[in-house]
């Protein structure tokens, strides 16, 4: 009987997702150009099937694990046999209150017993095989009944999206690249791309001080994308990890490095399991990287695409491949998932994560009886490339301590610019107090020539604009920091300036800004990613001044890697703004 239910349900999951798309295709068919578009729109379907049923799958394994325990309670309770020890008590009555009514007649058949059994066949029933699973491989989470259970989370429950992103960070000594990352992706999605995307941000981290800093960084900086789902936030319990002083020394690597990548694996490895239920596709990414614009897109249509060339006779692609370094860009169907993940689990101990995924290929296709040629030509049909890679890794402070990562995707492109130029800005005296460093001058950066590079601001340091006439702004833009120098920005820093004409103390212009006791008013300050940005009240008039106001000490340099000043009445897209893509600078 359940094995009939189970079969019903499949059916019933197969049809509501078949239908509407054999619909869609039946009515926008004459309207589509290609078979292109044709086999896409059916490889849609497939990989929204293959989804679904893994997440049936999942319901399954819930039900079969219910009904042992309450196989088990039925057993001692009817014939008073001894059994096994049932798992920690559970609140029974509770948990079925919480499932839907589908859920507890199928988990009332598949707990039932039979009243005609006998003694022997109630005690077959008792004696399940119980398979390898996640205790097996990493016994120490039997230690904390919540070693599986998120320390943190912030979630507004966004699932069933076309692409989930996956972005593990932990806190790094020197500079962070995270907060760079995430705008870079978002400022490289449109509207449409960021409501089928999930960005999940995993926090390796068991200090929950460091835990709550970059979670709290995250959620002011991006709390637009935060409150509308499109980011979440999850860091693993302290119980989740091992002793990693037990580790056992592999690859004859030291001892820091055997902890540093095993946790690595096991990051990857919780990540993927909280991601398995959000989406069709899982891709992993790493927090100190660039892309390009529409990579979403990008990314879903060649999946589609090599998904509906496949033929029957051909194996399906396993992994398909946006980045030619490490394990960036690596994207995987969602529904193949548990397999990457128990094999992690498996050999976390033993092997980087990018190796394991090769030997996880390798493992599935390669033959003892071929050469490695053979092998390699069987890999590339399961590990699949796209011709120009989608992601640059920008950073150089690795999470290993006194590690030096300075590899780039040469297959990305052109060179991540370090400054951009506007070479149009008002004609001015600029100077400023802050010592610059080398060649890297302010005036420099403000010709559009190079970047301005200072050394630490100190409290009351200014950077000054004086212009050659009084000139009536409408727009300023001051970004600092860069690719190479994310941390370099102005931090607690305002734009100020000094109207050329003397203000009426009853003007409204007063009391739409602050002033300082010197008379500049406060029209802007530098936010968390190092921009200040802004428009101009028009009643403002001209203005002889613009400066920047640093308050606090600060353990960077300053770096300013693009100025830009729109005069009223100018061309907003001036040449020299019209090239400039929509994230610049600091990552």
């Amino acid at each position: 009987m359940f094995k009939i239910r189970q079969r019903n349900c499949m059916l019933i999951v197969t049809a509501l997702v078949l239908a509407p798309c054999i619909v869609i295709l039946m009515v926008m068919g004459p309207e589509l150009s290609t078979e292109q578009s044709l086999t896409q729109r059916l490889a849609e379907c497939h990989m929204r099937l293959q989804y679904l049923e893994s997440m049936y799958r999942a319901r399954q394994e819930d039900v079969a694990l219910l009904s042992q325990y309450l196989g088990q309670l039925q057993i001692v309770n009817v014939t008073g046999a001894s059994a096994p020890p049932p798992p920690p008590p559970l609140p029974v009555v509770n948990l079925l209150d919480g499932l839907s009514p589908e859920a507890r007649q199928l988990l009332r058949n598949a707990s039932h017993i039979s009243k005609g059994g006998s003694a022997n066949g109630s005690m077959a029933r008792s004696q399940n095989i119980r398979l390898p699973n996640a205790y097996h491989f990493l016994p120490h989470l039997l230690d904390d009944a919540g070693s599986l259970r998120p320390a943190y989370l912030q979630s507004k429950g966004r699932s069933d999206v076309s692409i989930v992103l996956g972005v593990p960070t932990v806190r790094r000594e020197k500079q962070s690249y995270l907060l760079g990352t995430l705008h870079n992706l978002i400022e490289n999605m449109n509207d449409e791309e960021q409501n089928e995307t999930l960005i999940i941000v995993y926090i390796g981290e068991t200090d929950m001080e460091s835990v709550q800093l970059i979670a709290r960084q995250i959620e002011s900086s991006f709390d637009q994308h935060v409150e509308s789902g499109l980011i979440d936030i999850i860091a693993p319990a302290p119980s989740y990890y091992p002793n990693f002083e037990r580790l056992r020394i592999t690859l004859n690597d030291p001892l820091e490095r055997v902890k540093w990548r095993s946790k690595q694996n096991l990051d990857f490895a919780y990540l993927m399991a909280y991601a398995h239920s959000k989406g069709t596709f899982y891709v992993q990414l790493e927090d100190d990287i660039l892309t390009k614009r529409q990579f979403i897109t990008t990314m879903k249509k060649f999946a589609l695409i090599k998904s509906a060339l496949t033929k029957p006779d051909q194996p399906e692609w396993f992994v398909l491949d946006f980045c030619q370094l490490g394990f960036i860009g690596k994207m995987f169907k969602s529904a193949e998932l548990p397999y990457l993940i128990t094999y992690f689990q498996m050999f976390y101990n033993d092997k980087p994560v990018d190796w394991l995924l090769t030997y996880f290929i390798e493992s599935k296709v390669c033959r003892t009886d071929k050469d490695q040629k053979h092998c390699n030509a069987e890999k590339a049909k399961y590990w699949q490339h796209f011709r120009k890679s989608l992601f640059q890794h920008i950073g150089t402070s690795s999470s290993l301590k006194g590690k030096v990562q300075k590899l780039k995707d040469k297959q990305f492109g052109s060179k991540v610019p370090q400054y951009y130029a506007h070479t149009h800005n008002p004609p001015a005296l600029v100077k400023s107090n802050i010592a610059p460093y080398k060649n890297y001058l302010l005036q420099r950066a403000y010709r559009g020539e190079s970047y301005f590079w200072g050394l630490l601001p100190q409290p009351g340091d200014l950077v000054q604009i004086i212009f050659e006439r009084p000139t009536q702004l409408r727009h300023y833009l001051f970004r600092s920091g860069n690719s190479e120098h994310p941390s370099d920005r102005f931090y607690n820093t305002t734009v100020e300036l000094l109207p050329a004409d003397t203000l009426s103390e009853n003007s409204s212009v007063w009391s739409s800004y602050n002033t300082t006791t010197d008379g500049y008013l406060v029209v802007g300050s530098f936010d968390s990613m190092g921009v200040a940005e802004g428009l101009l009240d028009a009643k403002i008039g001209a203005i002889k001044e613009l400066r920047l106001h640093v308050h606090s000490d600060s353990e960077n340099w300053a770096l300013l890697s693009e100025i830009e000043l729109q005069e009223w009445g100018s061309d907003s897209k001036s040449e020299d703004n019209a090239a400039k893509p929509r994230y610049v600078g600091g990552s």
